[in-house]
């Protein structure tokens, strides 16, 4: 079975956690989006059917359609060895992802907290305010927390030795907040050994490493989740 995502074609976005399953898992699928015609192609999934998705990312699965990142992810995971098999793992995971989503919503409010529909530009003192407050109390509250999960399995993830979804989305999480702090990040980094060890392991798995440096991985830039703007990482 071919899948077929449909995200916006020029951002990461939470449409990335999605494709790094993908990848890991060796599955085939399109990036509907970023061939040709298709955002049209999307547009026309988005306003469809009885049941029509809020918002990308969605993944069709045969006759399957489904919406919201987790949802997707749960899918993939138990259908591709990326969770545990017993049910309190799988849930645990789920449980995992569904806490770096919330994560996710709080670095995006950096640099957009009065307003998705305003420019940057019209919220810089808000965001300087915003992102001055997350970087003191929401980060090291966020990587506390994963470091500690990571600390009960020295040598694996979330959920023990064996790789799941949401070791993925903790390294894209660390990536991409990299990207949007460095200067954050690199005074941070010594405090949260497990899970910069966690990053280096997953951007080492063969096809990981692949992806990251083929032209199907969309580079960072200042239209998605990760921003990098200076003066919100003094």
């Amino acid at each position: 079975m071919r899948y077929e995502l449909y995200y916006w074609p020029q951002i990461q976005g939470r449409g990335e956690f999605i494709r790094l399953a993908l990848e890991e898992a060796d599955a085939d699928y399109v990036d509907v989006a970023r061939t040709k015609g298709g955002m049209d192609k999307m547009m026309r999934v988005l306003g469809s059917g009885q049941r029509p998705p809020f918002a990308p990312p969605v993944l069709k699965a045969g006759k399957l359609l489904l919406a919201q990142t987790a949802m997707i992810l749960f899918y993939l995971g138990n259908r591709h060895g990326l969770a545990p098999k017993d049910e309190f793992g799988r849930f645990w995971v789920h449980q995992c992802q569904l806490t770096l989503l919330d994560f996710l919503v709080e670095i995006h409010d950096t640099h957009h907290p009065i307003a998705s529909g305003l420019y940057y530009k019209d919220q810089k003192p808000e965001a300087q305010r915003r992102a001055g407050g997350f970087r003191a109390s929401r980060l090291p509250k966020y990587l506390g927390y994963f470091e500690k999960l990571l600390a009960k399995h020295p040598r694996g993830g979330l959920a023990g030795a064996k790789l799941c979804y949401a070791d993925l989305s903790l390294f894209q999480t660390i990536e991409g907040l990299t990207y949007a702090f460095p200067s954050t990040m690199s005074r941070a980094r010594s405090r949260y050994p497990r899970l910069h060890a966690l990053h280096d392991r997953v951007s080492a798995r063969p096809r990981i490493a692949a992806y990251l440096n083929s032209r199907r991985r969309i580079r960072f830039n200042e239209l998605g989740i990760f921003r990098h703007y200076p003066e919100l990482d003094e």
